[in-house]
């Protein structure tokens, strides 16, 4: 009876513990706050919904709300891009003479402002006369920031959490508070010069006309005609009364048919904003004892948060944060696949936040038709890939043509699918988007895969982003490591899939798979490819995803070539690289289960390769201290794959077990996560106290067996039949029904 009582008083302890970190995350230290307000708009205070964002900063003493709406983009078509087909580039290549390759495919990226992502407009008010500004700050658990005076004026401003408008009010006003619509510079007098797709292009360069504002009592409207039929609406009502000043913002986009709908203003909810975000925190939280980690990792979130939605784009390199500095943003804002959308949704499946990720699978079904033209006309072959750096609407853009009208690009896009899949075990899904999307790039691949003379399949030309970046040496007549990769992890998920739904294609992909070449490597590891190291410091992780993200080589059995390629990057060291490269190695060390590198790399990321206000810049802000690049273009993928790094030392699963806490410093002695979800689509909540694992829950969205490494004697357990759970000293099995709810407490 007494045992009895005490794990009972162990569960409730448990489970207070656990509710406590769900509602009280994240913490007022995590909060994004200033002493002042952040002068430069990639610092400014962030506020988004999928839809629409805002960038609050001070601009010639006033201050300055940048507005945004995702869909606002020039969509028109890249010159004469249709001309380029990946034969003609084959040949060109056996030829040696890229040249008309890259004036055809390359040079028009840089030489034409469109397509590309346009912004929208600012809201500047008067506040010179206020003073100073005593603190700024976005409480990331509300999503509302805040500014205060000195004075006493304050401020506070959100976007509604699922309606498309935005709010502000000011409260203490000493009188009459003006402010104004300030357009985007579409006519500069002044044309701008020594541009190019980093620092962006001049808005004048867009041919706009000029817009109209008008204003009224009560309302400011400004209509901007873009390209062709489209336009957008900026529109402000507002409200002011003695000493405040209320207003709603939202805007309005034509589109090209897939734009948003909203005709008119909602209705102000703050509370339907609040609950939005209560319901988002409480999918997942974590608690780790590095308070800088920590923070970053809340801060990555809350934009994970702001950014995407179920209905929205993807998020592309900067969102509903689009430059605001009189140019376009750096690199047109697009869409890039070959690491920066992926790499964008990295945390979204361990966070619990399946809702977020169906975003991205949402859109890439929604543009298969665009796709599939885009695949004939290229390739040459029915079925479907995607260009590596694409429009809205999914159009092919050009730039480095090795990457963006890669071969293996739906390989890696691919993975989302099945990670959707996999992560939420919904079988709707499975049937109706994963399998359909797999097979019809499936038709592709076992079109322009041809076997070479050993008999192994190969691809015509082949490359590594961005190895030698945009010179004919990228291109490769064998397979590189990054494509092989990608071929055997998109086959291999191809077998699983088909044996899941007993596909009678199943037996041909078994085959095929054993028509694939090995991976190259000798005593550095994993190559580029067969006969080339890699010799230099590189930003792009390419050769080395087999590790991670597509695991399709794993530590137990593969120790020596995994140990060897992260010794031969540590050679080679980080003068090449740029921020996400740091975000995205601590995944790669948390494969070797050494989490005092993982942790190292997350804490250099946070400290040398964001903004004040947190966002990924790229180049190193201290000076060159890790990194030679020390320039500040905004891109939000860094960002996200730090979130995923953090999740990867907490908690894996994968080949065939979860692990708990497998990357997890030495002195980390206390660190706990909650509702974290796995490949078997279950959700973990796990606590270790003075260095061991005190606590677990296990919650089943559906009929799973699950393997966890652990030691079942050292536990308690409730929930669950005595038959349904059994191991040794390595591994529990635990046969668990939907709804389910299994703790474990530490004898």
């Amino acid at each position: 009876m007494k045992i009895r009582f005490a794990l009972f008083c162990n569960m409730i302890i448990f489970l207070f513990v656990t509710q406590k970190k769900v509602w009280s995350q994240p913490f007022r230290y995590h909060h994004l706050t200033f002493y002042g307000i952040p002068d430069k708009w990639d610092e400014g205070l962030p506020l988004g919904n999928g839809t629409l964002g805002v960038l609050i900063w001070q601009k010639d003493k006033k201050l300055r709300m940048a507005l945004d709406n995702v869909f606002l983009w020039d969509d028109r078509p890249m010159p004469e891009i249709e001309k380029l087909k990946f034969d003609w580039v084959v040949e060109q290549v056996k030829k040696y003479d890229y040249t008309p390759v890259q004036k055809l495919g390359d040079e028009p990226y840089e030489a034409n402002p469109a397509p590309t992502k346009i912004p929208a407009a600012a809201i500047e008010f008067e506040t010179k006369s206020f003073g100073k500004v005593a603190r700024s700050q976005v409480d990331i658990k509300s999503a509302v920031a805040n500014v205060r005076w000195e004075n006493g004026v304050t401020m506070e401003s959100y976007i509604h959490g699922s309606k498309n408008y935005g709010f502000f009010e000011f409260q203490n006003l000493p009188g009459e508070l003006l402010f104004e619509i300030v357009p985007p510079k579409y006519q500069n007098v002044i044309k701008s010069t020594g541009e190019n797709s980093v620092s962006g292009s001049g808005l004048e360069k867009l041919g706009y006309p000029s817009g109209t504002i008008i204003k009224t009592e009560k309302s400011y409207t400004y209509f901007q005609q873009c390209h062709g039929k489209s336009w957008y609406k900026v529109i402000i009502n507002y409200t002011s009364s003695g000493k405040s000043l209320r207003g709603q913002w939202t805007i309005l986009w034509s589109g090209n048919g897939s734009g948003s709908t909203l005709t008119k203003m909602p209705k102000s909810d703050k509370k339907g904003h609040a609950a939005w975000w209560k319901s988002f925190w409480s999918k997942s939280s974590l608690s780790v004892p590095d308070s800088i980690l920590e923070k970053q990792y809340y801060l990555e979130m809350y934009k994970f948060g702001c950014t995407t939605r179920a209905h929205t784009p993807p998020i592309s390199l900067q969102a509903v944060w689009t430059a605001d500095n009189g140019r376009l943003p750096p690199w047109k804002g697009d869409f890039h696949h070959d690491l920066n959308t992926q790499l964008s949704y990295w945390p979204g499946y361990i966070g619990n936040h399946l809702d977020l990720t169906s975003g991205f699978t949402n859109w890439l079904w929604n543009i298969r038709e665009v796709n599939r033209k885009w695949t004939k006309s290229y390739f040459g072959t029915d079925g479907l890939n995607v260009p590596g750096v694409t429009t809205i609407s999914g159009k092919e853009m050009g730039g480095w043509i090795q990457y963006s009208m890669s071969p293996t690009t739906v390989a890696w896009l691919a993975q989302h699918f099945y990670w959707q899949y996999q992560y939420g075990q919904d079988k709707t899904f499975l049937i109706n988007r994963c399998v359909p999307y797999f097979k019809e790039a499936e038709t592709y691949f076992s079109s322009i895969l041809k076997s070479d003379k050993n008999g192994h399949l190969t691809l015509p030309l082949s490359s590594s982003p961005e190895i030698h970046d945009n010179s004919i040496k990228a291109w490769y007549q064998t397979f590189t490591n990054y494509d092989l990769a990608l071929v055997k992890w998109f086959y291999a998920a191809c077998k699983d899939l088909y044996q899941i739904t007993n596909d009678s294609d199943f037996s041909r992909i078994e085959k095929i798979l054993t028509t694939l070449p090995e991976l190259s490597t000798n005593e550095t590891g994993l190559i580029v490819a067969p006969g080339e190291n890699l010799e230099e410091s590189h930003r792009h992780l390419s050769n080395y995803m087999a590790i991670f993200p597509l695991e399709i080589i794993n530590f137990n059995d593969n120790k020596e070539i995994i140990e060897n390629s992260i010794r031969h990057i540590e050679k080679l060291g980080t003068k090449a690289w740029v921020g996400y490269s740091f975000s995205w190695m601590a995944s790669l060390y948390a494969k070797v289960k050494d989490g005092d590198k993982s942790a190292e790399m997350l804490r250099i990321f946070a400290t040398n390769f964001t903004s004040p206000n947190s966002f990924h810049l790229n180049g190193d802000q201290k000076g060159g201290q890790y990194s030679s690049h020390t320039y500040r273009p905004f891109t939000l993928e860094g960002n996200f794959a730090y979130a995923r790094g953090l999740q990867e030392m907490l908690l894996q699963s994968h080949d065939g077990y979860i692990d708990l806490f497998p990357a997890v410093p030495d002195y980390w002695k206390n660190v706990e996560f909650d509702q974290f979800r796995t490949k078997e689509g279950v959700l973990i909540s796990a606590q270790k106290s003075d260095g061991k694992v005190k606590n677990v829950n296990i919650k089943a969205d559906v009929d799973i067996d699950i393997k966890m490494k652990l030691n079942l004697a050292s536990y308690d357990f409730s929930g669950i039949a005595k038959k349904d759970i059994s191991g040794d000293t390595d591994l529990v099995t635990i046969k668990m029904k939907k709804g389910d709810v299994v703790n474990l407490v530490r004898k």
